[in-house]
């Protein structure tokens, strides 16, 4: 057999897939909900199922300082972090993706403070989508395994060189058990080659690496950041269609839809809700309406052709942002309102807030959302903030 079947949870999965791809270093801060990641790295670290050192660092801004030292010498580097976690590390983040490190890291979406909360929803994230990392956000524990093993396929191609975040949904993912395909190592590594690189320390082949730059040319050194993840979009597709022919799993590449082909509400999501979305889909077909649900899988590279190609019949979108950027509207939104407006259609669209810090976001909020874009009311304000427990006067 391939594969073997693991009852297991959204971190265990990460750990086995990151123990999958053959790692040198681990780099670890533990932080809730991520802790579980990096406690069966360093298990397995101790065991020798691992191949890898193991590094506790005293904080999250040094797991990535770490990391890109140990990308910086040709070495394949893995992290973990969350929530605040990852704002520590905000700083190093753009020095991983400038310095085009292919770093994996794994985070547990996890709300901001204040107010001080453990639970999850996607401002962290969502927060950096700037620092020139490619971002993408799985459904399920299945996914997340796969992911960190394509994550790395992807980060490490020639005309990538960037770093790879993988975002699970605190608790929701991190810490529910299913039932997951784990791949023989013999498989993986036919997939995944160990990694090389020339943008490494070499004294047989001196660079300047983490240089600082002059105005007159640094707009060409960001372009090419910028150049490095839109060629991702083909390598993501490519790495994808590699992986479901090997292993029999594919994702759809960026974006992946569900009944869309007739639909005419459709609401497009990020990460774990999309397994609720379908349930509800399933029940409003069921009782004659027209609905869909579109998952964008990666936020960088944005989908935007892929979206606007799957939209462009759509008569109704809503978008579900578990995240808002205060004083105007959730970010998911945004990219999605910006794509439809270049693209010359004009459906009715609308924005809802939801899930924040955690909040449950029921079936019963899903089916209302459904409703709201099929009888789309234009007078209605674009931002609705669903499942307020408290009644707030406008």
């Amino acid at each position: 057999m391939s594969e073997e079947k693991h009852f297991i949870s959204g971190n265990d999965a990460i750990a086995m897939g990151v123990r999958l791809s053959r790692p040198h270093v681990i780099s670890a801060y533990p932080i809730t909900p991520q802790t579980i990641v990096v406690e069966r790295l360093s298990e397995m670290a101790e065991d020798g199922s691992l191949d890898a050192e193991f590094m506790h660092v005293e904080s999250e801004h040094s797991a990535m300082s770490a990391a890109m030292g140990v990308s910086a010498v040709g070495a394949r580097a893995f992290t973990a972090t969350s929530s605040q976690g990852l704002l520590y590390m905000a700083e190093g983040l753009f020095y991983a993706s400038g310095g085009r490190f292919p770093i994996v890291m794994m985070n547990g979406n996890r709300a901001l403070a204040l107010p001080w909360s453990i639970y999850g929803d996607q401002s962290d994230s969502l927060g950096l989508l700037n620092s020139g990392w490619i971002q993408v956000y799985v459904e399920d524990a299945q996914e997340a395994l796969d992911m960190v093993i394509q994550a790395y396929k992807i980060a490490e191609h020639k005309k990538v060189l960037t770093p790879f975040m993988v975002n699970l949904d605190g608790f929701i993912l991190t810490h529910t058990y299913e039932l997951v395909s784990v791949p023989k190592q013999e498989i993986v590594d036919k997939f995944l080659p160990p990694f090389t690189t020339v943008n490494k320390m070499d004294f047989e082949r001196p660079m300047n690496m983490g240089m600082s730059t002059s105005p007159k040319d640094n707009l060409e050194y960001k372009y090419q950041q910028h150049r490095a993840v839109m060629d991702s979009v083909q390598v993501i597709k490519d790495v994808d269609k590699e992986y479901e022919e090997l292993f029999g799993r594919g994702y759809g590449g960026l974006i992946k839809s569900y009944r869309i082909e007739d639909a005419e509400a459709v609401l497009i999501v990020l990460g774990s809700i999309t397994g609720t979305v379908k349930v509800v889909v399933d029940k409003m077909r069921a009782d004659g309406h027209k609905v869909g649900v579109i998952k964008i899988r990666y936020m960088r590279p944005f989908p935007e052709e892929e979206l606007l190609e799957e939209c462009s019949h759509i008569k109704s979108i809503g978008v579900i942002d578990k995240n808002i950027s205060f004083g105007y509207e959730g970010t998911v939104f945004t990219h999605v309102n910006s794509a439809i407006a270049k693209s010359g259609f004009s459906p009715f669209i609308m924005n809802f807030i939801a899930g924040l810090g955690g909040k449950d976001i029921s079936k019963s909020h899903i089916e209302g959302m459904f409703m709201t874009l099929l009888e789309g009311d234009k007078k209605k304000n674009k931002v609705q903030f669903v499942g307020m427990g408290v009644q707030i006067n406008e």
